[in-house]
């Protein structure tokens, strides 16, 4: 590991159990001496990037982060409420009744517990335990983490804690289990988190839909030069107009693609931006979906394997790290 430590922001794509391979990439960043001040993330992102804000602010070394990840019992993810358990022998049933009554096949409720404790672990329980400058007036400078999520009932990205005070809330006292919880929130797969605040209840979802890749959120408005430079890591590659057709073969497959054509729009444009690409490691796991929760564990260290990989080329092109 490089004795000499640098400062950097950290931007965390969304993947569903992809995400692993962001562990990989953000420990191979650390050998090289990056230090991550800042972390934003979306869906996945979010949960990677939350172990990572609390660990830094614990002071624990980056290496563990693949340890603690693999506490994560992706089998597990997909719990069904007590209500329900007499539907276990008929899975379509159960799906169909969470969906139609809470709007997700699954309550969530397995990831949120797990991230309490990690987080509880290393001394984090609601942003307040995360602020990195206390005197900032401004959100940006004063949180060590943002979680991109979807707010339907508003139709706009909602970044906690930041936008919090707009909705009359305390920025302090969300907890960051449940902001996390809401960007992951794959739609009709996990019931929406419900936030009540000024303009009323809003329904919240996972933040791959309106940003997924949230690169830019640490950029300055002015033109001042930021207090450091932005690394991203997504979990996709270049965009590319050779990509094959994939058929649309019914409903659920219609849904898939809509699902997946947002996501890829709105983000599209960071890929080709070149100032984005420049300061974007893109490590693109292959043979595994998003909602692949069986994975085995050869297949998580495949993920985690290719996310290190990825860096470690980035790594080698770019020595000295992007332009500030």
């Amino acid at each position: 590991m490089s004795e000499e430590r640098r400062s950097a922001d950290l931007v965390l794509e969304g993947g569903g159990v992809k995400g692993i391979a962001l562990v990989g990439a953000a420990v191979a960043l650390d050998e090289v001496g990056w230090r991550f001040e800042r972390v934003a993330g979306s869906s996945a992102g979010a949960v990677v990037g939350a172990v990572i804000a609390a660990m830094q602010r614990a002071g624990e070394p980056l290496a563990r982060a693949d340890e603690i990840m693999r506490t994560l019992d992706y089998t597990q993810m997909q719990d069904r409420r007590p209500g329900l358990r007499w539907l276990q022998w008929w899975p379509r049933a159960a799906d169909a009744w969470g969906i139609l009554f809470h709007l997700g096949m699954h309550p969530g409720t397995y990831l949120t517990q797990w991230l309490r404790g990690v987080l509880a672990d290393l001394g984090v329980r609601t942003f307040g335990d995360l602020v990195l400058d206390p005197l900032a007036s401004d959100p940006r400078q004063r949180y060590r983490l943002v979680v991109s999520t979807s707010d339907l009932s508003r139709q706009r990205v909602l970044r906690v804690p930041w936008d919090l005070p707009s909705y009359g809330l305390v920025a302090d006292d969300l907890e960051v289990a449940v902001a996390v919880r809401a960007s992951a929130g794959i739609p009709f797969l996990f019931e929406p988190v419900r936030l009540r605040g000024a303009y009323g209840e809003s329904t919240l979802a996972d933040g791959s839909l309106l940003e997924t890749f949230p690169v830019a959120a640490f950029d300055r408005d002015d033109d001042a030069a930021p207090r450091w430079p932005t690394i991203g890591v997504r979990l996709s590659s270049p965009a590319s107009e050779r990509a094959p057709a994939v058929p649309v073969t019914g409903p659920i497959s219609l849904l898939r693609s809509l699902i997946h054509t947002t996501v890829d729009s709105t983000q599209i444009r960071h890929v080709d931006d070149p100032r984005d690409a420049e300061r974007t490691i893109f490590a693109k796991p292959r043979g595994v979906g998003w909602t692949d929760f069986d994975l085995t564990p050869a297949q998580q260290q495949s993920l985690y394997d290719d996310g290190y990989a990825a860096a470690r080329r980035w790594i080698a092109r770019r020595p000295e790290g992007p332009a500030a």
